[in-house]
């Protein structure tokens, strides 16, 4: 009887010590899912930084504004066709309100409108461009120009010289050759040896290229963004 007795109260006893150490297994299991919940929540509070947003005004540069080019193709009135592309920077800005609206080396863009080679009895030699296009802090604007032209410098000058060269050389060799009357001979026939040297002879011609400094203006009112 007394051995029932010690069994049962082993089992009371045993049966105790269990339930007092359940709570403890319960408070270690809470604790992992604290930490982790802390952990994702700390990287959700990151965030980049807003991109700015970038402004832009638009600006209107009036008509007759000088644009001041430095050409960046070659053309020529003896090598040149008409409606041959022609290429052209700005050597200058160009501001308005003094506020640079157009940079230094903005692209501009156009066409051979003459070319005429120097002729050999009249006529002297003509280049011509009209500019229509511009590109400029990213932007393409169509524009209008009034046109650009050169001719070649006259000759006369040069002429008389060669006819009255060719003359005075007719002449003193009519002199020695026939006296007063051979003079006046040479001298008619001296002449007209230099008038058949000039005509043919051509005239100068005109040949720009990469660098040359054209200045032309603007015949509308261009309106360009730029940043503000």
């Amino acid at each position: 009887m007394r051995q029932w007795v010690c069994v049962i109260g082993l089992t009371f006893g045993l049966a105790a010590c269990n339930g007092a150490k359940a709570p403890e297994n319960t408070i270690a299991g809470d604790a992992p899912s604290k930490s982790g919940a802390e952990s994702v929540a700390t990287p959700a509070a990151t965030s980049a930084p807003a991109t700015p947003a970038v402004h832009y005004t638009e600006v209107t540069i009036p008509s007759g504004t000088a644009l001041r080019l430095s050409l960046a193709s070659s053309v020529g009135s003896d090598t040149s066709n008409v409606e041959q592309p022609v290429r052209a920077t700005l050597r200058s800005p160009v501001s308005v309100d003094g506020q640079v609206v157009l940079a230094q080396g903005s692209e501009v863009t156009g066409i051979v409108t003459d070319a005429r080679g120097a002729g050999r009895v009249k006529g002297r030699a003509r280049i011509a461009m009209r500019f229509s296009g511009l590109r400029s802090n990213g932007e393409s604007y169509d524009i209008k120009t009034s046109g650009y032209a050169q001719e070649a410098a006259a000759t006369k000058k040069k002429d008389a010289e060669k006819i009255a060269i060719g003359a005075g050389a007719g002449a003193a060799l009519g002199a020695i050759l026939g006296g007063g009357g051979g003079a006046a001979k040479g001298a008619a026939i001296g002449g007209a040896g230099g008038t058949g040297v000039v005509l043919a002879t051509k005239g100068n011609e005109v040949r720009l290229g990469p660098g040359a400094a054209i200045t032309t203006r603007l015949t509308a009112p261009l309106t360009v963004r730029i940043r503000s």
